[in-house]
């Protein structure tokens, strides 16, 4: 039966355990996207308080794809000292650490970036007031080397491997939606089409980073938007990613405009509460069993990952605001202190980060 705590491997990749620190922007890199100080010891905390595997926040591939203040970049040669930083302080500490690449699309924003804002089509994304412009065919080729670049740049980093974000309705996931993409061309209409990016970009990649470096992806099970993605959707991109390769697929759902279905939701304080995405795993699961999934979703109890692990559905566990009030959780379950995570599922700790000063649990030290 699998353990929580056991040795496994996604392509060659050794991880100590089956938890996982999801990505999670921190807010904490310079103006143009370089590393500080900040964002280094963050990581070290997560290494040193036993996570199996750290998934970066999201870094953006072209400055257009810009989306929030304090967001790592990825874009530019230039940056690859500062990342390598980052996977040399985690590998000191015996930790792994993958790096997510993003172009945030329709909903980017431009007050950030200083550029207009692009998608699939000329289509406001729910809960942004942008109406950007639709990509021509030319630029979405540009669009993916500048993936393939980001990538190959992390690996020059010493990252573990690389996660494409295609859930919480940015360009990769926007591509999936027929209400964001409306498109006419070889990009849109049929889902056979508007899957074509996404696989575009992952065997782009694949090319250029080779067969034993991990490459992932996170992706959006179901929009929960009218009109948007759904499971059909989601396993029939799944499954052409896994007839081309991919190594693990991080389950996620929502986005910024599907109200309480969102990626983000408060007041996980039962059991009953927690996991949420796990039926559409369970889904994914059956469509592509020999790929790893990674559950992430309102994670808080390790009776709850233990209740899911014997099922065989799921192999890793996603969390984010769980880790950043106690990045050292792991550590305190596999000594034996067993009580839930203290994270009090209030999404405060995105406040501070709002404004510039970095993400932070503002209920630490409360009962």
């Amino acid at each position: 039966m699998a353990e929580l705590f056991e040795s496994t491997e996604i392509n060659g990749l050794r991880l100590e355990n089956r938890l996982v620190r999801s990505a999670t922007w921190e807010g904490m890199a310079d103006d143009d996207g370089s590393v500080t100080p900040r964002l280094i010891r963050i990581q070290e905390e997560l290494a040193e308080g036993g996570v199996g595997l750290i998934i970066s926040s999201y870094m953006y591939v072209c400055p257009e794809g810009k989306q929030n203040i304090g967001q790592i970049a990825v874009h530019d040669d230039r940056f690859v000292s500062g990342l390598e930083t980052i996977s040399e302080a985690v590998h000191e500490r015996g930790g792994r650490i993958v790096g997510q690449i993003v172009h945030c699309g329709g909903q980017s924003d431009p007050r950030v970036s200083g550029l207009p804002t692009v998608a699939p089509s000329a289509v406001e994304s729910p809960g942004y007031r942008n109406l950007p412009a639709a990509l021509s065919e030319d630029r979405i080729q540009e669009i993916t080397e500048a993936f393939v670049l980001a990538a190959v740049r992390l690996k020059r980093a010493g990252f573990d491997g690389v996660q494409l974000h295609g859930a919480h309705g940015y360009l990769l996931s926007q591509f999936l939606s027929p209400l964001r993409n409306q498109r006419t061309d070889r990009y849109g209409g049929s889902l056979e089409n508007r899957a074509r990016f996404g696989v575009e970009v992952y065997s782009a990649i694949r090319m250029a980073v080779g067969d034993d470096f991990p490459v992932m992806i996170k992706l959006n099970s179901n929009d929960f938007l009218e009109g948007s993605t759904t499971e059909k959707d989601s396993t029939y991109l799944a499954k052409l990613l896994a007839e081309a390769g991919i190594d693990s697929i991080e389950v996620s759902g929502g986005t910024p405009g599907s109200g309480p279905l969102g990626a983000a939701r408060p007041d996980i304080i039962s059991t009953e509460a927690e996991a949420y995405f796990f039926p559409q795993a369970r889904i994914l699961h059956e469509a592509v069993p020999s790929v790893p999934l990674m559950l992430v979703g309102g994670i808080r109890s390790l009776g709850k990952i233990e209740e899911i692990l014997v099922q065989g559905v799921v192999e890793y566990f996603s969390m984010s605001r769980p880790l950043i009030r106690e990045p050292s959780l792991p550590k305190r379950w596999k000594e034996g202190d067993t009580h839930r995570a203290e994270c009090k599922s209030c999404l405060g700790c995105f406040r501070p980060a709002r404004k510039g000063e970095g993400i932070r649990c503002v209920r630490k030290g409360e009962q």
